[in-house]
């Protein structure tokens, strides 16, 4: 195990901090065209999934292969998220061999959120900016009373995505872009998509024949990408907005316990934020993190070192500076 001390709190992940635009994004019509339709494309189409797997289970009735496919697809897709996109690659909480990382990439690939490359980019802006003005999804601010904390958790939640993808977001994952390997995950997103999609219904296919190909590619597919998205998405939105703050981290993240238990451990958000480098979010022992537990098995097993976490003492001092103001 390695601590914080001597790193900072907030690492530098490029040589250089990309520094804000003097000047809001100009985009064009048809750039911002495409943009929208694919993020409603994006969104519609795990929700038709959703309905035509409950009607199919209601005509063909339940299997707990679909289930089986479903949980079993979120977890490993999610994983390839929480601790390959997000605390390996975007954070470099941990070291590990490469063909982890490829995995990683490809399992995090299939959830549908992105190209590593430009997942990585947006997060790391988000930190950059965290709850300021270029922050891509803040719900702050939105105006106020009802109707701004509803704008604010809209654009926080899903609105985000329907602006063009920046074009500056490479200059925040230089350091990976000098991987061959890691360009060429990021660059085939829509193979692994679709293979993310292809799998549950080929095991389908396998267990219960050709209905069994409908529905795990409905379960196993669509259903999960759905609820991979919502719970993602509650990062963003509910956990700048709901729940503890136990720790100064200059914005307004917060603990939040079922988007804890729900994200694999990504719902400790303030935690996470007061120590972005730290493999472990969920920093007391009743908070599950379920994505830790996968980095100390993969340490374990020889196959993860360099492991990060803050020291007893980066954590009193943080926790004395949200006591004292």
């Amino acid at each position: 195990m390695e601590t914080l001390s001597g790193s900072g709190l907030f690492p530098h992940f490029v040589p250089h901090a990309p520094q804000p635009d003097p000047t809001p994004a100009r985009f064009s019509l048809l750039r911002r065209a495409v943009s929208w339709v694919a993020t409603l494309v994006g969104i519609t189409v795990p929700v038709a999934g959703l309905v035509m797997a409950i009607v199919l289970s209601a005509l063909w009735g339940f299997s707990w292969i679909n289930v089986g496919l479903m949980v079993g697809m979120y977890f490993l897709t999610m994983t390839g998220v929480t601790v390959g996109f997000h605390r390996l690659f975007t954070h470099r909480s941990f070291q590990t061999v490469k063909p982890v990382q490829y995995v990683l990439g490809v399992l995090g690939s299939m959830s549908l959120q992105g190209s590593l490359l430009d997942w990585v980019g947006r997060h790391r802006r988000h930190h950059q900016h965290s709850d300021k003005t270029d922050d891509p999804h803040s719900p702050y601010p939105h105006g106020a009373g009802l109707l701004g904390l509803f704008r604010g958790f809209w654009h926080a939640h899903i609105g985000w995505a329907f602006a063009p993808m920046p074009t500056e977001l490479a200059r925040y994952s230089g350091d990976l872009r000098r991987s061959r390997a890691l360009r060429a995950i990021s660059a085939l997103f829509p193979l692994w998509a679709l293979l993310g999609v292809l799998i549950p219904a080929a095991i389908g296919l396998w267990c219960l024949g050709w209905r069994g190909a409908i529905t795990g590619f409905l379960w196993g597919g669509l259903v999960r990408i759905l609820l991979g998205h919502q719970v993602t998405w509650c990062v963003n939105s509910v956990c700048h907005l709901w729940g503890a703050k136990p720790y100064a981290s200059g914005d307004e993240s917060r603990n939040n316990a079922m988007v804890g238990v729900l994200a694999l451990g990504e719902g400790w958000h303030n935690n996470h934020h007061a120590f972005p480098s730290s493999a472990r979010h969920g920093l007391r022992w009743w908070q599950l993190d379920i994505s830790y537990w996968v980095i100390r098995a993969l340490e374990v097993c020889r196959l993860a070192w360099k492991v990060r976490l803050p020291s007893e003492r980066e954590l009193e001092l943080r926790g004395e500076l949200v006591a004292a103001s």
